[in-house]
């Protein structure tokens, strides 16, 4: 049976591990701001109207859609820095291979209390990776065509980029939800990774084991490396 917030099953061993540097999260955190930033204010741009005259009045509405439409426009810059340097810091983790198929076989260990193997990012983060990547990309493109008319696109380009922002805008706050939810409150000691940055190694055991291992290995090697060219006594 599907389970409500997935537990460290082994209990916290008191051990961590480092899982992602400062700069790694100062981009995860700065993109994600924006992020939230533009989706409440696209959002708005898109219903508001309707939803919020009503509640708030017109001069309101018009007072909080004009500073929202300034947000909406100045953020798209740090946003898509962000979505630049999020593509070129983790891809060399993100291209899919067989363990990802076994992975998705095995439902991501969301059923029942199986642990599928996986590296530093498992099947599911890898689809929320290119989700980022190509959707952040497309509403990107999308957004400066509409934000600076006809200097590279004409009428029908120009609608094509609205539909095309529109929906795949929607998509991507419908997928970042998930990502939000089981990066929090769905899955103990998840939010350490892009909090602190380090986990408890019976999380990574549980989630993330053949990473586990390579770091072990790598740490191996270090301290191997180490008391080699220790002076003898």
């Amino acid at each position: 049976l599907t389970r409500g917030m997935i537990r460290i099953e082994s209990g916290r061993s008191g051990r961590t591990i480092v899982r992602f540097n400062a700069f790694e999260r100062a981009v995860h955190w700065m993109t994600a701001a924006c992020f939230m930033v533009l989706a409440i204010s696209g959002l708005n741009i898109t219903f508001g109207r309707p939803l919020l005259i009503p509640l708030i009045g017109l001069q309101a509405f018009a007072e909080w859609a004009q500073w929202a439409k300034y947000a909406h426009n100045y953020l798209s810059f740090p946003f898509t820095i962000g979505v630049v340097l999020i593509f070129l810091m983790w891809i060399g983790g993100n291209i899919p291979d067989r363990i990802d198929l076994e992975w998705i076989k095995r439902g991501g260990g969301l059923i029942g209390h199986d642990h599928p193997p996986a590296k530093h990012f498992n099947a599911g983060q890898k689809m929320i990776y290119w989700i980022v990547v190509l959707g952040g990309g497309a509403v990107a493109v999308t957004g400066y065509l509409l934000m600076f008319p006809f200097y590279a696109a004409g009428i029908e380009g120009m609608q094509t980029a609205q539909a095309v922002h529109s929906i795949v805008g929607i998509l991507f706050i419908a997928a970042m939800l998930g990502h939000v939810y089981i990066g929090s409150i769905g899955m103990e000691g998840a939010f350490e990774a892009m909090g602190t940055g380090s986990v408890d190694v019976n999380w990574a055991k549980e989630h993330h084991s053949l990473w586990l291992e390579q770091e072990k290995a790598r740490e191996a090697a270090a301290d191997a490396r180490a008391a080699a060219a220790a002076p003898a006594e």
